[in-house]
């Protein structure tokens, strides 16, 4: 038996274990051309990744080390007794194989892939190999058995009501904040809304991200449960409340590969409505030219494949198509996103129009999935909520419901003005790098990095004048994102503003 040890490294998704070369139990050398074993206890075991440590500082010889993921989910004190063995390959790794060489996959293979995938038993190269087999072609009932799979992996919740809405945009348009603004207004018209969002991957800001701002997010499933009984909504981060596990694995590996195959996007977000309870979802798909989704006809073929699978899982689903082609709002990260959901809920007249105006629309499509209110009638509804108040109200009622913010967040003092090189109309945003400048200034990992728009598509602009600010807490993140401006800012200025037949294309 080997002593428990708890490694300070972050090897996640990977569970990764560390065998002293010295090991006065075993014969280290058998072990070195293992990928994986396993860690066994009286009552638990993992499968771990293993490394030969040759530093006494690392691990001694009467020690197993554990890295920092894989000893929490172990769950046993250091000094805890453990032993090892070579892990046996995982039967489900055959039906990948077959996968990578044509076959499709049944349901109950999908079912034993993503059940090794949750239970950290694939190594990234493994679920690399899994993704890249299944972005070559997946078949209508393979993406909806991996959906179905995804959404029973994990803790599944359920409510007593028999409405429970949501709404989802699929991404790619910075500072899309509408379901902080969207979900206090259903929740002040008296429908559930249990609200479960993402931190950003590689994007400036999620919805968690931003609402961190404001208040807690880390809720435990039972906390989110109460906040919602009492308030009717929340806005929490889904990934502590282990709705669709694997789901968080894969996309651990798709980020880096830029795998983002319309099959696996339509699992991941389904798979998460269902697995949190709603029997009501409003997809939003931003169509623009440099979005997600860049062509109406490809987003016809995305709607349509949200709408089967959806249909499937016993939701019912509504899918919009609106505007990719610029940033939303003026604010991009955090803390400016935040400062721009706040000055809509509390009808400043500096809030953002455009941001305003979507969420009202999305807001009214959500309530329409409210039986009592007649057809049409959304939107005028949720614009009354919002005008009176009682939105803000519910936001508030919300926010204290989770608890305060961790900290209070400041803007980056770090600043530099984004200068137009040209007089004339700003004619395109291209959203993906606007992106990639406030996440090089350091959001969202810093809260109060980012970008500051000054001016949006269709303004008129004087040579010299600001077109947005860059935000940064820390030099080097604003050395970075300032040389990538200067290799292109982002935004194109033009004698007037082109036009593009893919974008927009907003559905009102």
């Amino acid at each position: 038996m080997l002593k428990l040890k708890n490694v300070a490294v972050d090897t996640a998704p990977e569970n990764t274990a560390f065998l002293s070369r010295n090991c006065v139990a075993y014969r280290a050398e058998e072990f070195t051309a293992l990928k994986k074993i396993e860690v066994v206890s009286d009552h638990k075991t993992i499968l771990a990744t293993l490394i030969i440590a040759d530093d006494d500082g690392i691990v001694r010889a009467d020690e197993l080390g554990l890295a920092s993921p894989a000893f929490r989910r172990l769950g046993l004190a250091e000094g805890a007794e453990v032993s090892i063995a070579q892990a046996a390959p995982r039967k489900s790794l055959d039906a990948v194989r077959a996968k990578i060489d044509g076959a499709e996959m049944t349901p109950s293979q999908i079912e034993a892939v993503i059940g090794d995938i949750a239970a950290f038993r694939y190594s990234p190269m493994e679920i690399a190999a899994f993704l890249i087999s299944s972005a070559s072609f997946m078949t209508t009932r393979e993406v909806l058995s991996l959906t179905r799979a995804m959404a029973n992996a994990g803790r599944s919740l359920r409510w007593d009501w028999p409405i429970v809405v949501d709404k989802h945009c699929i991404g790619g348009v910075p500072g899309n904040r509408t379901s902080m603004i969207v979900t206090p207004i259903v929740a002040a018209h008296g429908l559930y809304m249990p609200k479960t969002s993402s931190r950003a991957i590689t994007s400036p800001a999620g919805t968690a991200d931003t609402m961190e701002v404001l208040a807690r997010v880390d809720l435990t499933a039972e906390e989110m449960r109460a906040v919602v009984e009492r308030e009717k909504a929340c806005l929490v981060w889904g990934g502590h409340v282990n709705l669709s596990p694997a789901d968080d694995v894969l996309i651990s590996v798709e980020r880096p590969l830029r795998i983002d195959t319309r099959e696996q996007m339509v699992a991941s977000i389904l798979s998460k409505k269902v697995a949190a309870g709603s029997t009501h979802l409003l997809i939003d798909i931003p169509v623009g030219p440099s979005a997600k989704v860049r062509s109406r006809s490809e987003a016809i073929g995305l709607r349509k494949l949200f709408e089967f699978v959806g249909d499937e899982m016993g939701l019912s689903l509504d899918v919009i198509l609106t505007d990719g082609s610029q940033p939303v709002g003026r604010g991009v990260g955090p803390v400016l996103e935040a400062r721009d959901v706040m000055a809509v809920l509390r009808n400043s007249p500096r809030a953002p129009g455009d941001l305003r105006a979507r969420a009202l629309l999305l807001a009214g499509k959500v309530l329409e999935f409210d039986p009592d209110l007649r057809g049409g009638a959304g939107r005028a509804r949720a614009q009354a909520l919002l005008d009176s108040g009682a939105a803000l109200a519910a936001m508030e009622r919300i926010v204290e419901a989770q608890g305060a913010a961790p900290q209070q967040y400041a803007l980056g003092a770090i600043t530099a003005d984004v200068q137009a090189a040209r007089s004339g109309v700003v004619s395109a945003m291209d959203c993906h790098r606007l992106g990639r400048v406030a996440r090089l200034a350091g959001a969202p990992m810093d809260k109060g990095a980012g970008i500051d728009l000054f001016k949006k598509i269709g303004e008129p602009v004087v040579k010299g004048e600001p077109l947005y600010r860059v935000h940064s807490c820390f030099q080097s993140d604003f050395e970075f994102a300032m040389e990538l401006v200067e290799e292109n800012a982002g935004v194109v200025i033009g004698e007037k503003r082109t036009s593009n037949e893919n974008a927009p294309c907003y559905e009102t």
